[in-house]
């Protein structure tokens, strides 16, 4: 071969690899994908190769062979994670790549409502599609409700832990600081007592007062006479509402939580109470109330006396009555 044909290929191959490396290099930085954002899940164990495959069917990406050549690359420093991603356009493959090496992964939330049961958490979260594993039902009381952050992949006993961790530090944090005044012998006997002021109010300020209704009838031997615990020892299993009217009927049902007919407090929390009972059942008020009934507007009555109860309950039949007349 002639030495200026040699010297013009040489040149031409040159080139070309000049070029194909400008375009690789430039590859890194330029829009690979679409005008949209696209929310993408990488399966843990994914080759490189589905990976750029999930990428493109997304339209992430608009060739594979250039984000496996820079992940080929690149992965020898730092892996791309698994989980669930959002990309924004422009979709560029260094945003693309470092975003999947950093594990900037999304986050989800899942919030626990004061005086949901372990039941119903279980439930939603086997409702999860983000999460993985079984988990079998905690015991009541010893969730605490508040948001929690997760992130695709996560297994849903390691939530449900979060959730009882959270809690110990809490619940054994205010135990602590209580008044040594008060009746309970361990931290469960005021929790199982939260359990019952969460289902009696909404309203933060009442919440000492109820719990000092309940104290002070555990303290001359009267019964709690709660309803939500008679509907829990009824249909807990059955998941019904526990928040109604009860009939005669089933305040006569004998159950270990029918405060109706035994006296103290129920073998179990009904409900993972939040913070703020916790805290009402651990400072109550100072108060000889033994008696509250609903006044129609959201709260309560309060009285010491049942004759004054008495009034009350009356009061609070006849508007419910009223109420009841002008249904449809």
């Amino acid at each position: 071969m002639k030495k200026p044909l040699v010297i013009f290929l040489t040149l031409l191959i040159g080139c070309k690899i000049f070029i194909a490396s400008a375009f690789f290099l430039i590859s890194y930085g330029t829009k690979v994908g679409d005008d949209k954002s696209h929310i993408v899940i990488i399966p843990p164990h994914t080759s490189i190769q589905k990976m750029a495959q999930i990428l493109k069917h997304d339209e992430v990406i608009s060739t594979e062979i250039t984000f496996k050549l820079w992940t080929y690359l690149l992965s020898r420093f730092s892996p791309l994670k698994a989980g669930e991603y959002e990309f924004h356009p422009p979709h560029r493959l260094k945003d693309i790549i470092a975003k999947m090496q950093q594990g900037e992964t999304v986050v989800r939330r899942f919030t626990v409502v004061e005086g949901t049961t372990s039941a119903d958490i279980i439930k939603r979260l086997e409702a999860l599609p983000f999460l993985h594993g079984d988990c079998a039902i905690p015991e009541e009381g010893t969730l605490l409700p508040e948001t929690y952050h997760f992130s695709y992949g996560e297994k849903r006993c390691d939530l449900i832990k979060r959730m009882q961790k959270s809690f110990q530090k809490e619940a054994k944090k205010l135990w602590q600081a209580r008044s040594l005044t008060l009746p309970y012998q361990t931290l469960q006997e005021a929790v199982i007592l939260a359990s019952l002021v969460e289902k009696e109010t909404a309203i933060p300020e009442e919440r000492p007062r109820i719990a000092a209704v309940f104290l002070n009838r555990l303290r001359v031997g009267m019964p709690l006479q709660c309803d939500a615990t008679v509907l829990y020892g009824l249909y807990r299993e059955q998941g019904l509402a526990l928040n109604r009217h009860l009939s005669k009927a089933e305040l006569k049902k004998p159950t270990p939580y029918n405060t109706y007919l035994n006296k103290g407090l129920p073998p179990s929390p009904i409900c993972n109470p939040g913070i703020a009972s916790l805290k009402a059942v651990l400072a109550p008020l100072d108060t000889k109330d033994l008696y509250f009934v609903a006044n129609g507007e959201g709260g309560h009555e309060f009285s010491e006396t049942y004759g004054k109860h008495f009034e009350h309950h009356k009061a609070w039949r006849k508007l419910r009555k009223k109420v009841v007349s002008t249904l449809p």
